[in-house]
């Protein structure tokens, strides 16, 4: 009851535009920040790198990690790294971030 009440309570202050809505993101800008990733990324083919090919990537049904594609659960991964990738949560913007998961969704 407690949670429900919260999620209204949330969904009313952005609605009132107290809180700010998630920002859609530039793909043409994300591609521009997704360079860094394509030292261990590929984003063309479905060549691997030192990490997984991102190609299609939100076409997928999962994550490597067994996660359902999401932008929730693509960001996580961003933020936090998962064993040899580092996490990005302190390095890249909101804004870049948003635009990342605008060019994994073009690609």
């Amino acid at each position: 009851m407690t949670s429900r009440i919260l999620a209204i309570s949330a969904l009313g202050l952005l609605l009132a535009g107290v809180l700010p809505a998630q920002k859609k993101g530039d793909a043409a800008k994300g591609k521009e920040v997704f360079d860094q990733c394509g030292v261990c990324h590929s984003a063309t083919t479905d060549e691997k790198k030192m990490g997984p090919s991102l190609k299609g990537l939100f076409k997928k049904s999962k994550l490597a990690n067994g996660q359902p594609v999401t932008d929730a659960n693509v960001t996580a991964m961003i933020n936090k790294g998962k064993g040899t990738m580092p996490a990005f949560g302190d390095v890249l913007s909101a804004e870049e971030k948003a635009d990342i998961l605008a060019y994994l969704k073009s690609i």
